[in-house]
């Protein structure tokens, strides 16, 4: 009796279990797939820039005379308004030389009282009391000099607003050429966030909007979002305010101005965000991005020919929305495309196609139209 060994005994049995699939295969027959079919429509679409975030107003306190802070009368993040004092200078050394001053303005003045009725009674030139009354005036412009400095130790918010840092505590010594300013107060109650667009998309957006000036494209402009760091959307529409007139040469792009109101105080003078401008395209194709996949870096998707057969074809598209991709080009209306599965699927393979309801003809989902360039702006 021959003696069957184990290695072959296992191999039969895979050849036996391989068959039996193959023929499972050959009664199921061609897999179900879910498929959409391509319809044309209008869409909002946002083109998305980061922005810098600054008051209406950021205004540098610096002192107008050297000295000691002797006090200081707010603290970061305080609110203040116009007129409000904000910080004390020691001024004993001018008050020093005010005394000084004006004691030499009561002589010049004596002289001028001695002298006018020796010029009536002609004992004296008249030339000698206008040298006195020049020397009166002299020490008048001096003294007059001394007392606005000491009014200057006495610090003052220009306008209403949020104070900044403060890098010097009291007992510091600052003067007026110091580099860094003694606070800085930020009035938010207009924020303004400044973004770049570049070259492609500022010719983009001088095409979409109509005006024969600058002014009327942002007229016609619609209010823009702004989208906050936690990804949450601001509560409050903006709108574009100015553009640059000028291109900046080293980094190829235009400044542009949005103002968003901020009554609760929630946008902070500094901080940063995404103003999202939304546009209207017409007879655009949305395609959901579950249908795409990559090959050597071309975007591709699996269309269903009439044989229930599917074909791949490169696609071109313009940015994304949440779900979906703007397709420019490779696809037309009518044609039927795999939505789901595409990894599962070859060339030429025969499915079952199960159409799937569009969603996006009944809710425009919206999407960028073209990736920003993000560069720092002011």
């Amino acid at each position: 009796m021959k003696k069957i060994s184990l290695p072959l005994i296992a191999f039969v049995l895979l050849l036996s279990s391989c068959g039996k699939k193959e023929q499972q295969a050959a009664v199921q027959g061609p897999a179900p797939f879910p498929v959409q079919e391509i319809i044309t429509q209008d869409a909002t679409v946002y083109q998305e820039f980061t922005a810098n975030l600054e008051g209406q107003q950021n205004v540098e306190i610096r002192p107008k005379v050297s000295g000691f802070i002797q006090k200081v009368y707010v603290d970061e993040g305080q609110v203040v308004r116009k007129g409000q004092i904000l910080f004390k200078l020691e001024t004993q050394t001018l008050n020093q030389d005010a005394s000084a001053a004006k004691a030499m303005v009561s002589a010049a003045q004596v002289e001028v009282d001695r002298l006018k009725p020796l010029v009536e009674r002609s004992i004296i030139s008249n030339v000698q009391l206008a040298t006195a009354k020049a020397k009166l005036a002299q020490a008048k412009s001096a003294y007059g000099s001394i007392a606005a400095n000491i009014g200057y130790g006495t610090i003052y918010s220009p306008v209403n607003g949020v104070i900044g840092s403060l890098p010097f505590k009291e007992g510091s010594l600052v003067n007026p050429t110091s580099e860094m300013p003694l606070t800085t107060v930020s009035d938010t109650k207009i924020v303004r966030a400044y973004f770049s667009m570049n070259e492609k998309q500022v010719l983009y957006f001088n095409k979409t909007f109509k005006g024969a000036t600058t002014a009327e494209k942002l007229k016609s402009a619609p209010e823009v979002s702004l989208i906050l760091v936690d990804n949450s959307e601001y509560d409050q529409k903006g709108k574009i305010a100015t553009i640059n007139g000028l291109v900046n040469a080293t980094t190829g792009t235009t400044e542009f101005r949005a103002e968003f109101k901020n009554p609760e105080g929630i946008l902070r003078s500094g901080s940063s965000g995404v103003v999202r401008l939304p546009i209207v395209q017409s007879n655009v194709i949305l395609l959901p991005q579950n249908a795409v996949f990559e090959v050597q870096g071309k975007q591709m998707v699996y269309a269903v020919d009439k044989s229930n057969k599917v074909k791949s074809r490169i696609i071109e598209t313009n940015g994304t929305s949440d779900l979906n991709y703007i397709v420019t080009s490779g696809l037309a209306e009518g044609d039927v495309v795999v939505v789901e599965g595409a990894s599962k699927l070859k060339e030429d393979m025969e499915i079952v196609p199960q159409p799937t309801k569009n969603t996006v003809a009944e809710k425009v989902i919206p999407a960028a139209a073209e990736t920003a360039t993000k560069t720092t702006t002011k």
